[in-house]
């Protein structure tokens, strides 16, 4: 039986899909934050933030990337991520700046408003960019706010960067008691079975 080899040139696009994440995520981060516009990173890379506080070798790779701003800063963050190469677009609801005028809605940087429900029936809105803290080199939603984000999401994805932080020691048996009633049992789901 042969080993599966991987060649250099296979490799390198391995590394450089997760660069181009990662450069997307401080280029735009840069552009906000050069033009005072108050944003915090949610989604994987938020989770990839917080668990890297803890340990790095448990950070998993996101192909997203997701900011939180407020709708009325929209307008302003359509004029400083535009200098940064990035395009707007809003489709099927979706408010994103593509990573330039060819790139995909894959290769863009999703907005998610603060204090709003993404869905209608989402049991609690988003939070405000003031509930976060730079960790690292971006600026994160805080812990507790980015948990309530994943289990109002709920997605598969979602749980699974719960079972992250849970992994890591961020979030314990304790964290039920501090959640809304509707997100409660969800967290003490994930605890009590991380296994699946």
């Amino acid at each position: 039986m042969s080993m599966l080899r991987i060649d250099e040139d296979l490799l390198e696009r391995m590394v450089r899909a997760v660069e181009k994440v990662r450069e997307r995520l401080h280029r735009a981060a840069r552009a906000l934050e050069e033009a005072q516009i108050p944003y915090a990173v949610i989604g994987g890379n938020a989770v990839a933030a917080w668990v890297s506080t803890v340990d790095e070798s448990a950070v998993r790779n996101t192909q997203d990337v997701d900011i939180l701003l407020r709708r009325s800063d929209l307008e302003a963050a359509k004029s400083a991520l535009a200098k940064a190469g990035f395009v707007y677009r809003h489709v099927k609801g979706i408010d994103m700046f593509l990573d330039g005028p060819k790139a995909k809605a894959r290769d863009a940087v999703h907005i998610i408003f603060a204090g709003e429900r993404v869905r209608s029936e989402d049991p609690v809105p988003a939070p405000d960019v003031n509930e976060s803290e730079v960790t690292g080199s971006i600026r994160a939603v805080a812990l507790e706010p980015l948990v309530k984000m994943k289990l109002t999401s709920y997605r598969k994805k979602d749980q699974v960067h719960i079972l992250d932080m849970i992994d890591v020691g961020l979030i314990d048996e304790t964290w039920p008691s501090r959640l809304p009633a509707e997100l409660s049992p969800r967290l003490k789901e994930l605890l009590d079975n991380p296994e699946g």
